[in-house]
């Protein structure tokens, strides 16, 4: 393969250059590279026809060449790869038995009307592909002898016309490399699959049966390879997986915190977002050097304004450069654009659920134009990247996306669309996306828009290398509560969990915690500390408490014969939810600890009691009409109320120092004939239910 010389044209050294370059190198191609670091005056290929530098470029670099019996493949290199080496292509170059053997195309370009000329070809493509051709030194230079043309004019019109006359096409011995011929090299990748064989990945075209040697894609199909770029040659594999993930990383292990890559970072909040406090709480646990960070904080939503004042007020010393702002999100990356300080943009929508706290560094070190973790939405197929674009520019499924989210196949991928959070090098914002104009759009959203104007020449990537989180639903947020996250039980059930559910819960039964105080009473950590804050504050926000008296409207019959001054959960339109907590942490306890019982926990009633001095200090002995009872303690002893607690008379027993976030459960009728001990002062708030009355 020493006979073989590849010749590209690269005025600039873009993603998909260095992805050819990559691949050229593991297959040992020498490869010749023209006109770089020159001025691209070849025009705009995606508005009118162009190309003709390359043609000047290749007449000049043919007459400095002298050995006659080389062969040269001249390729276009931004959206181009190999996929085999240089014996192959050799191979398969001679058995076409030409001089010169051109990429063949569907459709004729740049001008239809020399399309009756075009010689009929029995199967494949019948057009003329200027983006990759191959012959003999000798041949190529005499059929670029005669170029005379601009620098903006249509290469491919100038070999179309060679290839048309039908002296030329024999006298040069060009031929036509047919889609479908065993000599297959080049491939436009419309009906392509993925060939995985042996540690390797090839692309093959199943109309043909063919494996091309080197993929090249123009115009809509620049996407697709991209998408086989993550996989050929031996990018990754089955058996290897990602092969490529650890190149070209930038370590920041060595770095002094003072060191340390300068990000700016913007916070959207553009619709009301459950758990944004909790958002803010987990912003200040990334692990990165606090004053390297800088904060732009862009809110578009009143009902947001409590928690992000909130935030500014508390913590607003420990980064010292947060910025609350009315901008654009256009604005906010010209901030990063214009600060000469600037090393990355982070781009965080407030619905994203950041668990990973080395995030930040992961997706630095990374060392890629632009990058975002993958996060996904809990239970869903939901992701925040596309895999494929449609012809329309929105969504399409790629054969890949469901392996990679749900983490069967693990690397750094290339994708055509990033949204919600991702980090940008900001020297990008300085160069190929200087124009302001590339986040915006008439027709599309902000993110659509910018990753349009990214797929025009940079690389995008999302990893899901480690887990990064998850992104909450905004669907049927309520706003209309004081503490609206507490409906979040069927939205967002994992992040509604982690936030009212006790952090001993999960191991209630691994490492026995649930407590027996009296005979068939259970003790149990369920509630937060924040959950028992929020459902008080809920009610005294809402404030209809009862009077305490037996006439009782809300319930059926309306008589209460052991009144309490309570609030019903349906007055403030939490029974669904109350249930949903009751089935998912409740029911398990209760039929691990009454072995044979099984509930759907079904209940009439569920309130909150409010217990005072000088308003109802206890309750009298009773039963409860239901099989069994759940009351938690939502506030703690000593430090919010003294005395309170349950006897339960048939065992003289009783709970005097409630756990606040802890639930008693026990038999509601027959043998536990219970009272409400005195509460002496402050106030205590109890969550009583009466499961399956």
């Amino acid at each position: 393969h020493k006979k073989l010389l590849v010749l590209t044209v690269a005025t600039q050294e873009t993603d998909g250059f260095r992805r050819f370059l990559k691949s050229a190198r593991n297959f040992n191609y020498t490869v010749k590279v023209l006109g770089r670091g020159q001025k691209w005056s070849g025009g705009d290929y995606m508005s009118a026809p162009g190309g003709g530098q390359k043609v000047r470029l290749l007449k000049e670099a043919l007459q400095e060449t002298k050995s006659e019996d080389q062969v040269l493949l001249f390729t276009d290199s931004y959206d181009a790869v190999f996929a085999s080496g240089p014996k192959e292509l050799l191979r398969k170059f001679q058995q076409a038995k030409h001089k010169v053997v051109f990429s063949s195309e569907r459709l004729i370009w740049p001008d239809r009307h020399l399309e009756d000329k075009h010689p009929h070809v029995r199967e494949g493509n019948r057009f003329l592909g200027s983006g990759g051709f191959m012959g003999y030194l000798s041949n190529i230079r005499e059929m670029v002898s005669n170029w005379t043309g601009e620098d903006a004019d249509s290469d491919q019109l100038f070999f179309t016309k060679i290839y048309v006359d039908p002296d030329k096409r024999v006298s040069l011995c060009i031929t036509m490399l047919l889609v479908g011929l065993d000599s297959l090299m080049f491939l436009l990748p419309d009906d392509v699959v993925l060939k995985f064989e042996d540690g390797r990945v090839r692309a093959r075209n199943v109309l043909y049966d063919t494996l091309p040697v080197l993929i090249h894609g123009n115009g809509p199909t620049k996407l697709q390879i991209n998408y086989m770029g993550n996989y050929i040659p031996k990018s990754w594999t089955f058996e290897t997986g990602c092969t490529v993930c650890q190149d070209d990383l930038r370590s920041l292990a060595a770095l002094k915190d003072s060191e340390y890559p300068l990000v700016s970072i913007g916070i959207f909040i553009q619709q009301p977002t459950p758990f944004v406090s909790v958002f803010f709480e987990r912003l200040l646990k990334l692990e990165y050097p606090k004053d390297r960070l800088k904060l732009f904080i862009y809110n578009q939503e009143p009902h947001h304004e409590p928690q992000v004042s909130s935030f500014l007020r508390d913590h607003g010393v420990l980064l010292s450069n947060v910025l609350l702002h009315s901008l654009s999100v256009v604005c906010f990356r010209d901030i990063c654009r214009k600060d000469a300080d600037c090393d990355y943009f982070f781009n965080l929508d407030i619905e994203v659920v950041l668990k990973n706290e080395k995030t930040l560094k992961i997706l630095i070190e990374q060392n890629l134009p632009v990058v975002a973790p993958m996060i996904t939405r809990a239970g869903r197929l939901w992701s925040n990247f596309w895999g494929a674009v449609s012809a329309e520019g929105y969504y399409a499924r790629s054969e890949d996306y469901v392996d990679i989210v749900q983490g069967r196949r693990v690397g750094v991928w290339n994708v055509p669309y990033v949204s919600n959070v991702y980090l940008l090098k900001a020297h990008l914002l300085r160069s190929q996306l200087k124009d302001s104009a590339v986040f915006t759009s008439h027709s599309l959203d902000p993110d659509m828009a910018f990753c349009h104007s990214l797929r025009s020449g940079v690389f995008m990537f999302v990893t899901n290398m480690q887990t990064f989180g998850r992104i909450l639903s905004t669907e049927n947020y309520q706003s209309t509560h004081l503490h609206n996250d507490l409906w979040q039980i069927f939205e967002n059930p994992v992040d509604w969990e982690e936030r009212y559910i006790h952090q001993n819960y999960s191991r209630i039964m691994r490492d026995k915690l649930i407590e027996t105080p009296c005979p068939d009473v259970y003790w149990f950590p369920v509630f937060s500390d924040v959950a028992c804050n929020h459902l008080v504050e809920e009610m005294e926000h809402f404030g209809k408490w009862s009077g305490g008296g037996n006439t009782d409207t809300r319930i059926q019959g309306g008589y209460e014969n052991v009144p309490t001054i309570d609030i019903h959960m349906n007055q403030i339109n939490f029974e669904k939810e109350w249930q949903k907590f009751l089935v998912e942490y409740v029911a398990p306890i209760t039929e691990k600890m009454y072995p044979g019982y099984y509930t759907k926990a079904h209940f009439e009633l569920a309130f909150v009691v409010r217990y005072r001095p000088d308003e109802q200090p206890s309750l009298r002995p009773h039963h409860d009409a239901s099989t069994f009872t759940i009351n938690i303690a939502l506030n703690q002893l000593g430090q919010d109320y003294q005395g309170g607690g349950c006897r339960f008379l048939r065992y003289d027993c009783s709970i005097q120092a409630p756990r606040k976030g802890w639930a008693l459960m026990h038999p509601g009728r027959l043998t536990h004939y219970h009272e409400g001990l005195p509460t002496t002062a402050g106030t205590r708030y109890i969550a009583v239910s009466f499961v399956d009355p």
